[in-house]
């Protein structure tokens, strides 16, 4: 089967937040501002709710049975809608088996809400049995289907206290963890233009959920030590040779580990 490792960024959505709560006449800045402060007033968290947030970045590692493909969706001009009309498209054209870190609890509500927003058709996505009989028991929605692994969700046996942050399990296992940018600085580098940053980081994000993935396919049994020493190379092979610079560094700071 395919695999689609996935991850998002976001910022708040300035526009949304404007009609909600008649911020009009504000900057963004002062929007983005004025909602962190309604948002630590209700919960004690800048974190504000999944559909008040906009996706500005998808990215993406596709295993497929003969190529191993690091990305990010679209390009740095490419709008909401398509980012999402990528992603949706590439589920279509690969039917993968799709894999997060906490996919479950905010990148794909996320996507859900932001979704309604435009005229995309997401049917393959949605499919749970309706027009294709090997999606009953088997899709994309169900959290206990395998179709999207949520890895941060089976690790922690559906238990919300024993969830774990990615970067420190992934820096357990060997891998870089983080790499100059956490999500709470998103919303700054976005202003200042640096969307390519963005990008970057959301790549070695979607990189560390992809090695932890490898572990645990390991560790159920679907990869003996030769097969995963052999994608673990592909990995490195995969990232000296792409040219990109977050990437080589992704790829040396591993081995340094």
């Amino acid at each position: 089967m395919n695999v689609f490792v996935f991850d998002i960024e976001t910022i708040p959505d300035i526009d949304g937040c404007r009609q909600l709560y008649d911020l009009h006449g504000l900057s963004d800045d002062d929007v983005a501002k004025a909602v962190f402060h309604k948002r630590r007033q209700e919960a004690n968290t800048e974190f504000v709710r999944h559909h008040l947030h906009k996706v500005v970045a998808i990215s993406a590692v596709l295993r497929t049975s003969d190529r191993l493909k690091v990305w990010s969706l679209g390009d740095l001009d490419s709008d909401e809608q398509e980012l999402l009309e990528r992603f949706y498209s590439g589920i279509e054209r690969y039917t993968p088996r799709m894999v997060s870190w906490n996919g479950g609890g905010f990148d794909l509500p996320v996507i859900h809400y932001r979704s309604l927003l435009y005229p995309i058709n997401a049917g393959h996505y949605w499919e749970s049995g309706q027009n294709d009989s090997q999606y009953r028991y088997n899709n994309y929605l169900n959290r206990f289907h395998d179709r999207h692994t949520d890895l941060m969700d089976v690790l922690a046996a559906y238990q919300p206290r024993a969830s774990a942050p990615l970067d420190e399990i992934a820096s357990l296992c060997g891998f870089p963890g983080k790499m100059g940018m956490s999500g709470s600085k998103i919303w700054d580098c976005y202003l200042r233009g640096g969307i390519k940053e963005i990008r970057d980081y959301c790549e070695t994000d979607v990189l560390n959920t992809y090695l932890v993935y490898l572990n645990y396919e390991r560790n159920r049994g679907n990869y003996d030590p030769t097969q995963y020493n052999e994608e673990c190379q592909l990995v490195r092979d995969t990232l000296r040779d792409s040219g990109q610079a977050h990437l080589i560094e992704f790829e040396k700071a591993w081995i340094e580990q």
